[in-house]
Parts: structure tokens; sequence; C-alpha cells
């Protein structure tokens, strides 16, 4: 008797356990998607589990919430990957409502304080001026984060991968970046190591319509042209960059780069 009585209060507080999740939650949760690669949202994850515990949560329940929400990216159906297929109605009103609100989610990300573990402070850089700095603007380590988790912590021209020679270079400068859709948005980003974000920042190399590399005349056409620029910035013209995972550049800033930013 005493057995199952302890049975059924087991199976009570397991059901108690199982609330449902709210708007809040959700959004913590589409928050941390961004910043995570795909193929890294798993329990064990060190990020999901300090976020699963502010939640009260298990990192089980995050990270399939993670992949709830996943389901709905179409970004990744290009990659022939997926989300779990069936999330709850709350999943789908979130990203439908949020997906696109990085403003919101950089905040969401502010307001958590969870750092990405292997990742260093965020790279702060306005033209060519880089300076690093932990103080950094809200929604720049939100940004950072989104792009370099986009790109799988890999530069989108050479295929460096180590994060600490890696910048999350805006595409649309940050200066000219509206506040609410564009400055967090990691659609308006690249992940490029040091050298090409300067370059890219320069307007010495954009990008066409099919994502293809373009190196500027005005660079080519330098005198005295040393072997190493040919070899590390002139040689990748023509070549496409490694896509993205998920938040593929939007065309419009590409355009905005090539009109305003490149050098012919």
């Amino acid at each position: 008797m005493v057995i199952v009585i302890k049975r059924n209060i087991t199976k009570k507080v397991i059901f108690m356990n199982r609330r449902n999740w709210n708007e809040e939650e959700t959004c913590i949760a589409l928050a941390l998607y961004y910043k995570i690669p795909f193929g890294k949202i798993d329990k064990n994850n060190p990020s999901i589990i300090a976020v699963a515990e502010k939640l009260n949560r298990t990192p089980s329940a995050l990270a399939m919430k993670m992949c709830n929400l996943a389901h709905f990216d179409k970004t990744l159906q290009r990659e022939n990957k997926t989300g779990l297929p069936h999330g709850s109605k709350m999943d789908e009103y979130v990203w439908k409502k949020y997906a696109m609100e990085f403003d919101t989610l950089a905040k969401i990300n502010e307001s958590l304080k969870i750092t990405l573990p292997n990742i260093t402070d965020s790279i702060i850089h306005e033209g060519h001026n880089i300076e690093y700095s932990a103080k950094y603007r809200i929604g720049q380590q939100f940004f950072r984060d989104a792009v370099l988790s986009a790109y799988n912590n890999t530069c989108c021209i050479t295929g460096i991968s180590i994060p600490e020679l890696l910048i999350a270079s805006h595409i649309k400068p940050w200066s000219k970046s509206d506040d609410k859709n564009e400055k967090a948005n990691p659609r308006n980003g690249l992940c490029l190591n040091a050298l090409h974000d300067i370059a890219f920042d320069q307007g010495y190399i954009t990008l066409d319509k099919n994502y293809t590399i373009i190196v500027s005349d005005r660079l080519k056409k330098k005198r005295h042209l040393d072997e190493k620029t040919k070899e590390w910035i002139c040689a990748y013209e023509g070549q496409h960059i490694i896509l993205p995972c998920r938040s593929l550049p939007d065309l419009k800033y590409i355009e905005y780069h090539q009109d305003t930013i490149f050098q012919p």
C-alpha cells in the first residue's frame, strides 16, 4: 500500500513539473536558438544548461523547445535540416511574432547575461578602428553570437575557424543601421577574419546577388601591389562565400554595400 502511494506521488510531481511554456520563456529559448549552432543544440551544451537553470527547466526540455522553434526556420530547410515537427501553438506564435525582432531578442540576451563558452569578449568596431572591449553595446554581443553561430564559427571567405580571429561584420554599417531591425539582425552580417573584415569595411571587396566575391579594381590597380595582398585578397575574386546554415545575408544589405561602400 505504501509503495502504491509513493508511486502516485511521484507521478503527481512529474505531472506538476510539466507546466506549459509561456511567451516569455519561449522568447528566451528563441534568443538562445540564434546564439547556438543548430548542430550543438543539445542537453549537454553549457549555455543550454545555464539558461535552463534560470528558467527552472531541464536542459533536455530547453533543447527540445529550441528544436521545436527550429521547425519554423525556413533557412534550415535549404541545408536539408529541420527541427522537431510537433511544436505547440505558442512556438508558432512566438516564431511569427519575434523571429525577426532582433532588437527584442538582443535585450533578452542582455538580461540573461549568458556568454557562450570559448568565445572572447565582443569585438566592437566602427569603420576601420577596432576596439577590444568588455563593455559592448547592447545588441552587439547577440549579433556576434548569432552571426558566428550561423556560420558555425567559420570565416565565410577563407574557412578560418578560430573564434578569436573572427569578426561578425555588419554589411550595412552599424552607424547607418536602424536600431530596431538592422543593428542586431544576423542577416545584416558576415562572419569574416579580421583582415577581410577591414577589406570589406573599406570597400575593397563586396558580394554580388549570388554571394560571389568581387574585388575592387581600385585595389587591383594599386601601384606596387604586393604578392601577399594578391594571395590573401585578390585570389578570392569570383569565389562563392561559405553560406550560413541559417540567417542568409539579406540581398538588400548586399546591394547597399555595393552601392554605398564598395570602391569599384
